[in-house]
Order: structure tokens, then C-alpha cells, then sequence
């Protein structure tokens, strides 16, 4: 028999050096429930280390106000531009670092993992994530692809972590079984 333990709040990063969206829904078994979801943009103007800034304060205050308890990133994917690779790099470590801070578990799911999950196959634009995303979060009203995509990570993440509960659940009736 499985204890409930109630919602499980989750914030989904897709980190961006311009622009890094954020979402964050509530996870309780298969119910999931919008939060809040937004963009922390940077200042293209600006130098490198002070829009690494801008995006470090703009996640820690959404951590501090919405008090999510797990985080879900998007891995990054190397393309042909190095110089951009690598920038969006430093942005993904900024994304990676304030939930670190925050003693928040973190996971990272691959671009076409996310895809997969929310839209069915692992291949899809963001039109079609922005309308899966509104599917299954009614609530939800991205202001931007970044903003969508964040809340697509969370709810991979509120999924995989049902799954995860589902094998240990057999993995241990398995072993009661006489």
C-alpha cells in the first residue's frame, strides 16, 4: 500500500542566455496543477558576467517567492556555433547553480526526452509544445516559447517521477510476494 504524501512542487529551467523560461506546476500523482510560469531576460547590451547575473537574481527570486521543492533543467545540445554553445553553456550553469543553492534535487532531461513526453514523439516544434503544454495545464499561459518550454520540462520531470514511484512500488511487492 503506498503512503500519499500530497503535491510535490516543481520548477522546469530552459536555460537561455537572453532568455531563460521558467515554469512551475504542482505534481500530485497524475494531477498536475499550474503555478506560475515567465522568463528572466537578460540584457543583450550588457557584459557576460553581469547577464549571468541578471539571470542568477531572477531565478533566485522565483525560488524564493514560489518555493518549488524539485528542479527539472534541459540538457543542452551542442550546435555548430561554438562561441554560442559555449555562452549558452554558462547560462545552463547559472540555471543549474541557484536550485543548487536553494538545496533543491535537480534533474536534467535531453531537448527530445521533453518532446517525447509532452507531445508524443521526440521530434516537434514549439507550437506544438505550447499547445500540448495547454492541454495538460489549462491554468497555463506561457508569455513566451522559453516560458512554455519550462513548464514542458516540469511536467516531464512530475512524469518520470511517477514512473519512478510505480517501479519501486512493484520493485518492493515483488520482494513481499512469497
Amino acid at each position: 500500500m503506498t503512503r500519499k504524501t500530497g503535491p510535490i512542487r516543481i520548477i522546469g529551467i530552459d536555460p537561455g542566455l537572453r532568455c531563460t523560461g521558467w515554469g512551475i506546476i504542482d505534481s500530485d500523482g497524475a494531477s498536475l496543477g499550474f503555478v506560475a510560469c515567465g522568463s528572466v531576460v537578460s540584457d543583450d547590451r550588457a557584459s557576460l558576467g553581469t547577464r549571468l547575473r541578471q539571470i542568477f537574481d531572477g531565478l533566485q527570486e522565483v525560488l524564493a517567492r514560489l518555493a518549488p521543492v524539485e528542479a527539472a533543467i534541459e540538457q543542452t545540445f551542442v550546435n555548430r556555433d561554438a562561441v554560442a554553445t559555449l555562452k549558452l553553456g554558462q547560462a545552463r550553469g547559472i540555471a543549474l547553480l541557484v536550485p543548487a543553492l536553494s538545496g533543491l534535487l535537480i534533474a536534467e532531461y535531453a531537448p527530445n526526452a521533453v518532446k517525447k513526453t509532452v507531445i508524443g514523439a521526440g521530434h516537434g516544434d514549439k507550437v506544438q509544445i505550447r499547445a500540448m503544454v495547454k492541454c495538460l495545464l489549462p491554468r497555463a499561459s506561457p508569455d513566451s516559447a522559453d516560458a512554455a518550454d519550462a513548464l514542458a520540462i516540469a511536467i516531464t520531470h512530475a512524469h518520470s517521477r511517477s514512473w519512478a514511484r510505480l517501479v519501486a512500488s512493484v520493485a518492493v511487492a515483488t520482494r513481499a510476494a512469497p
